[in-house]
């Protein structure tokens, strides 16, 4: 079977409640250079993006399905783009080779391990591409479905940190961290964080006692995250995404840069709670790394499901 994603997301989370033949899926991504909001207030920063977005597209496949990718880099942006997919194994200076502006490549890979990844840009300067928003997620189900180590979810919730720096920031002052101004939840200081940004209106919902899921992916260029769920624990933690790598009950989480993990929450199903998702690096979190998760009767249906679970 063939399928062509040209910029969002693929597949829901029922589709990967029982195994399912390989798939060959069509993806095609084009570069633009535009300014973007990065804040609830409406600021704008001039960034370089994979289909006018940051994060990019949402990309989710099976274990085992192929994917049949396409770059183009816009001929009206003046810089040359490229794309490294963590998931996929390749040459270096073939497939990720840079493009220059009104070109474009193809290659096609096999998704050989489930999980949650990382792509971006890896054209020279690396830290300043990452850093202007050039990437995104591609999550990779597991094979073999749902099972007992990896339960199925009540909701899922894709978070992308990234970097915000000064505008004008040159790529060697990004690289050593100078002009760093704060912290992006899927592209925006605070994205939904109404307790701290009053300009915010969004926030994560689930009801009570439901399994929510994060597809949690760090693309800060320098710095990890301390993931916490403030007023929770993460029932489980499956480092990568991979069902084989789990842990249980954790209070934070350590993700390097450029790694994904994802992780489970379960409030309590008798009453409305409420908890703050925050980097407890505080550097992070008081500059637009929190995230409120709220938890109560009558939730959202539509959230954390189907095209719901990046919320842009």
């Amino acid at each position: 079977m063939k399928k062509m994603i040209a910029a969002s997301l693929l597949t829901s989370a029922a589709l990967i409640a029982s195994p399912s033949f390989a798939e060959t899926v069509e993806v095609k991504l084009n570069v633009v250079e535009k300014d973007l909001v990065i804040d609830n207030a409406g600021t704008k920063h001039p960034m370089w993006t994979y289909n006018g977005q940051v994060p990019g597209p949402l990309l989710r496949v099976k274990q085992g399905d192929v994917i049949e990718f396409s770059i183009t880099n816009d001929a009206t942006n003046k810089n040359s783009h490229s794309i490294d997919f963590h998931a996929s194994r390749f040459d270096v200076l073939d497939e990720f080779e840079s493009i220059k502006p009104g070109h474009s490549k193809d290659f096609t890979f096999s998704a050989d391990y489930p999980g949650v990844f990382i792509y971006h840009c890896g054209s020279d300067s690396m830290a300043e591409h990452i850093s202007r928003g050039m990437y995104g997620v591609i999550i990779v189900d597991p094979k073999e479905g749902y099972s007992e180590d990896y339960p199925k979810p009540d909701r899922e919730y894709v978070l992308v940190q990234g970097d915000v720096f000064e505008p004008g920031s040159s790529a060697d002052q990004r690289k050593n961290g100078e002009g760093w101004v704060g912290a992006m939840i899927n592209g925006k200081q605070f994205h939904y964080d109404p307790v701290h940004d009053s300009n915010a209106t969004q926030t994560l919902e689930s009801e009570p006692g439901e399994r929510v899921r994060f597809f949690f992916v760090n693309a800060m260029i320098n710095d990890a995250v301390a993931f916490h769920p403030i007023a929770g624990i993460w029932e489980q933690v499956w480092d990568n995404g991979n069902p084989k790598n789990v842990s249980w009950g954790l209070q934070t989480v350590e993700i390097a840069p450029a790694h994904g993990m994802v992780l489970d929450l379960i409030s309590p199903k008798d009453r409305d709670t409420n908890n703050a998702l925050v980097d407890h690096r505080m550097k992070h979190a008081l500059n637009g790394a929190i995230s409120v998760l709220m938890n109560y009767k009558g939730a959202s249906k539509e959230k954390g499901h189907g095209d719901q679970i990046l919320l842009r």
